[in-house]
């Protein structure tokens, strides 16, 4: 019986974290089309709604994928660099 316990709180960890990491997405989603719209009303542009979500989706995938790049930050890794130069964004 403990076993199927542990099986459900996993589970349930599982969504909870989908449904935390989903909400932060959309958050993020949300700002970034606030801040390319105002950006381009400032510029003097009126872009369409399809380019104002086209450019906020690209941005977001972009941080996304920059994000996936930087696993040092972590700190599971021990390296023997004796230089003192602490580079956190190169593997």
């Amino acid at each position: 019986m403990s076993s199927i316990t542990r099986i459900l709180r996993g589970l349930l960890a599982s969504v909870i974290g989908i449904v935390v990491i989903g909400l932060l997405a959309t958050i993020v989603f949300t700002v970034t089309i606030f801040v390319v719209s105002t950006g381009a009303g400032l510029a003097g542009y009126e872009p369409s709604a399809d380019y104002v979500v086209l450019a906020a989706s690209l941005i977001v995938v972009a941080v996304i994928l920059t994000g996936g790049f930087t696993p040092r930050l972590s700190g599971g890794r021990d390296d023997d660099s004796s230089d003192g130069f602490d580079d956190r964004t190169y593997n």
